[in-house]
């Protein structure tokens, strides 16, 4: 069992998959940064200086606080503003990850229309099977005895 578990972490795609969730890791920090520093200010700004980080409902008679970090020490709030932020990080993930897949597919068309194109020659045969061939040419056209 372990021989099958080491052959099984041992194949590319696991290892493949591996890199990529650590990669997507820190890319999804970096949408985060992105999101919560760029691009929810100016829609704040855009939209009256909102932001929808502290947009919540309070589903006890308990929370009266302004922000949602206070309501939430009060009692159980619905955080719809942070779903929001979620959700548009989401979508600029995904369109984000769209592009790259696409410029990827772009590239590897672009490799097959040019192997299409421009064949690749064999290569020279080796010396001794040119002068063979050479021989066989010249014993060919010389005249029959």
């Amino acid at each position: 069992m372990l021989n099958e578990f080491k052959a099984f972490i041992a194949r590319g795609n696991v290892m493949d998959l591996a890199v990529g969730v650590i990669i997507g890791g820190a890319f999804g920090g970096i949408v985060r940064s992105l999101v919560d520093d760029v691009i929810m200010p100016i829609v704040g700004a855009i939209f009256g200086g909102f932001d929808f980080s502290n947009y919540f409902i309070g589903l006890s008679s308990n929370v009266n606080a302004p922000t949602l970090t206070a309501a939430r020490q009060q009692g159980a709030v619905l955080a719809y503003g942070s779903f929001i932020t979620i959700l548009i990080n989401f979508l600029i993930l995904a369109w984000i990850i769209f592009l790259m897949v696409k410029g990827v597919n772009k590239l590897q068309a672009q490799v097959e229309r040019q192997k299409k194109v421009a064949p690749e020659e064999a290569p020279p045969p080796p010396a001794d099977v040119a002068l063979l061939t050479e021989i066989r040419d010249l014993l060919a056209k010389r005249p029959a005895v």
